[in-house]
């Protein structure tokens, strides 16, 4: 069974989907801060996201698949519950995820292993079919090129937006990111805000707003 929550912002709605899980079964979460490792300055919303997981009662280490191989993340990763990729450059996690052999490994993890990926920004993002080009702007530095347009992990069909509506992205979207992606061969297009998030079940795609519980 393919397991997936894809989120904008992890620290907005992480007691949200984390009440769903048994906790006494499913509570061991690997942080992988590979794309966050690639970022300058301040990196607080990081560390939010991270207290956020530990105070809806996941037990959380950090993990980096830098200078790592296929074989020592297989078995590093294996121990736990749910893999989780930060937010980030995703172009830099993608490049250490052929590096290291991550690309394949998490496709056994998620697809083989029952293990839940959990996705937020860049994780989100990397989940679906290709890297956009919205990522050529002034947000994502030391980009390679040889990574624009490559393939994500594929786990959904879609290219996840995160940030919607957010002060601190709203210049860059109405002034670069959508004219880059207003074009016929666009991949289907996913808008998250930071209180939203996706669950995805095998085909089953549901689309959760934390402000309007039940």
């Amino acid at each position: 069974m393919k397991r997936l929550i894809l989120t904008s912002s992890t620290h907005t709605v992480s007691d949200h989907w984390v009440q769903h899980l048994d906790l006494k079964k499913e509570n061991k979460l690997a942080f992988i801060t590979t794309p966050a490792d690639a970022e300058e300055g301040d990196r607080q919303w990081l560390m939010d996201d991270r207290d956020s997981l530990v105070a809806a009662g996941l037990d959380v280490t950090d993990y980096s698949i830098e200078n790592k191989n296929a074989v020592q993340l297989l078995q590093d990763l294996s121990s736990y519950d749910i893999i989780y990729v930060s937010g980030g450059n995703t172009f830099f996690m993608l490049q250490q995820s052929h590096v290291s052999g991550f690309f394949e490994v998490v496709h056994t993890l998620v697809e083989e292993m029952d293990k839940i990926y959990v996705g937020t920004s860049a994780g989100s993002i990397i989940a679906g079919p290709q890297l956009p080009e919205y990522l050529l702007d002034l947000g994502e530095k030391n980009i390679d090129d040889a990574f624009l347009n490559a393939a994500g992990y594929g786990f959904v069909n879609f290219i996840v937006l995160p940030h919607w509506g957010s002060d601190d992205f709203k210049k860059r979207y109405l002034e670069g990111r959508l004219q880059l992606m207003y074009h016929a061969k666009q991949f289907p297009v996913l808008v998250l805000t930071n209180h939203q998030y996706v669950k995805i079940i095998d085909d089953s795609i549901e689309i959760i707003d934390t402000t309007k519980r039940n």
